[in-house]
């Protein structure tokens, strides 16, 4: 079977010309500090009142639980196939000391390394509020698997891109960073990442995503803007990640699993063997191979 590991060839061009290209032009509007509450009373300097390792110790208190570190290696699985995968095959164990009020964490061994896994944490909101727990629970290395929509193809679905950067369409972000086009990932890990996927069977390719909070209103030309930017995929969590991974300084990873093409085409959707779990693993693999071994 073939494998490749490549960058898709317009995105970096793509990128530098989006960055000069007016926003109302792009956007169809503009937003003020006077009109969007999402960009006023942001002082991104300012720490925050209410941080996670607040919520953390009273739910310890209130459901007695213990205070134990989570693997420092933890996945978030938005989709749940990986948790349902693991369960499926008597691999899941319950971590006793989660105390997220919100979602459940199992840990199983993944090659001699116990890995945290949180399943169902859709969009990017609720996939950071995870992150920021699951960093003041001990994490130290989080990997995001998320299916996703193809806009420019690199392959046929089921495949995988390791994402270097975000198109910003959701509001998460900007409480962690000002306003920009994009936010990048974490480049020293992505260049850590070279040639680490030859051993995974579905093609993985670097590349760009459009991160959306609202997946139902990916219109005619949002769509074609996106391909305009060579954006390799559509999602709802990356941009959310990357900048909070940046402004809080973790080691944050994002991967989309391309699945679908938003099921225009029919007979979508449809991810390979225990609904790809067995692949995304693969992918986790090569990841925390490269990344948090000596």
């Amino acid at each position: 079977m073939s494998r490749m590991y490549e960058t898709l060839p317009d995105l970096a061009t793509a990128a530098s010309v989006l960055d000069d290209v007016d926003r109302e032009k792009l956007y169809g509007t503009t937003m003020t500090d006077e009109t969007s509450p999402l960009l006023s009373a942001k002082a991104y300097d300012e720490p925050s009142v209410f941080e996670p390792d607040n919520l953390l110790r009273e739910a310890r208190r209130q459901r007695q639980r213990p205070d134990t570190e989570v693997p420092a290696v933890c996945l978030l699985d938005p989709d749940g196939d990986i948790v349902t995968h693991l369960h499926s095959i008597g691999a899941a164990t319950i971590h006793p000391g989660w105390a997220c009020y919100h979602t459940t964490m199992h840990t199983f061994d993944l090659d001699g390394i116990e890995v945290g896994v949180v399943g169902f944490a859709v969009g990017s909101s609720f996939a950071v509020l995870v992150a920021e727990q699951l960093a003041a629970s001990g994490c130290e290395l989080l990997i995001s698997v998320t299916s996703s929509g193809s806009i420019v193809p690199a392959a046929r679905p089921p495949y995988f891109v390791l994402i270097e950067r975000a198109l910003r369409d959701e509001g998460t972000s900007l409480h962690y960073l000002p306003p920009s086009t994009w936010v990048d990932g974490p480049v020293a890990l992505i260049e850590q990442l070279d040639g680490a996927f030859g051993d995974v069977a579905r093609p993985v390719v670097t590349g760009s995503v459009w991160t959306t909070d609202a997946p139902y209103r990916e219109t005619k030309g949002a769509i074609e803007r996106a391909e305009g930017l060579g954006i390799a995929a559509v999602e709802m969590e990356a941009a959310a990640l990357y900048a909070y991974a940046t402004a809080r300084d973790r080691r944050v990873v994002c991967v989309a699993h391309v699945t679908n093409t938003m099921a225009t085409d029919g007979d979508d959707f449809e991810k390979g063997e225990a609904d790809g779990a067995h692949d995304a693993l693969a992918v986790v693999t090569a990841i925390i191979g490269r990344l948090s071994r000596p």
